[in-house]
């Protein structure tokens, strides 16, 4: 069976990523921790679709295996788009949600309802090493999934991760934190960006051997 590197250490994220592409394509999912450590590419892109090439080419060139990254965040409306491509690190460090939820919530805080509006977004990418793919060339896909909502006052929910706390998609009333995880996946950016990228996994790796 081929395997097919899922380039994240953020296991909430891996199990994600496995629960929307397990059912569409018949691959054994790897993500870091199941590979040899190597050093990961700093996310120097302007966008969302560069980052994730950025580490999907890198988890290549260290495994030789074919790889899926993305790169995701909030855009929010009153901030200009930001914290977008520096979402993981709005606060100043890496990862640190508790930081970057509070910093954003601050930063909005005298903005009124009806302007608090946002979009999650996601890029995701798939890079074939050569001897990958149809005709055994490699290649490189990105799609891109995004959904419109608007940002709660306070935190409300403990399922999910990142931004999702305070996300409420347009239509809703709960935020994506107190969904469940399929009803999460089923509207989600990455839910989206991830439904389309396993169609061209599919198409690209059957019948491709390890």
């Amino acid at each position: 069976m081929t395997r097919l590197l899922l380039a994240t250490r953020n296991r909430k994220k891996l199990a994600e990523l496995e629960r929307i592409l397990a059912p569409a394509v018949e691959l054994e999912l790897l993500g870091l921790d199941d590979v040899p450590a190597y050093q990961e590419a700093p996310e120097t892109g302007a966008t969302f679709a560069e980052n994730a090439l950025l580490k999907a080419r890198e988890a290549v060139r260290a495994s030789g295996l074919p790889a899926v990254a993305d790169d995701s965040g909030l855009a929010v409306d009153a901030l200009n788009g930001m914290p977008g491509v520096f979402s993981a690190r709005w606060a100043g460090r890496h990862g640190d949600d508790e930081a970057n939820l509070d910093l954003v919530l601050a930063q909005i805080a005298d903005v009124p309802d009806e302007r608090r509006g946002a979009a999650f977004v996601c890029a995701a990418a798939l890079v074939l090493p050569e001897g990958f793919g149809p005709r055994g060339a490699g290649g490189e896909y990105v799609v891109e999934g995004r959904v419109e909502g608007s940002l709660t006052r306070e935190r409300r929910g403990d399922n999910g991760f990142g931004y999702d706390p305070i996300f409420r998609p347009t239509g809703e009333q709960r935020t994506t934190a107190e969904m469940a995880s399929q009803e999460k996946d089923a509207i989600s950016h990455r839910g989206k960006a991830f439904r389309e990228l396993a169609a061209v996994v599919a198409r690209e790796l059957s019948g491709t051997a390890p």
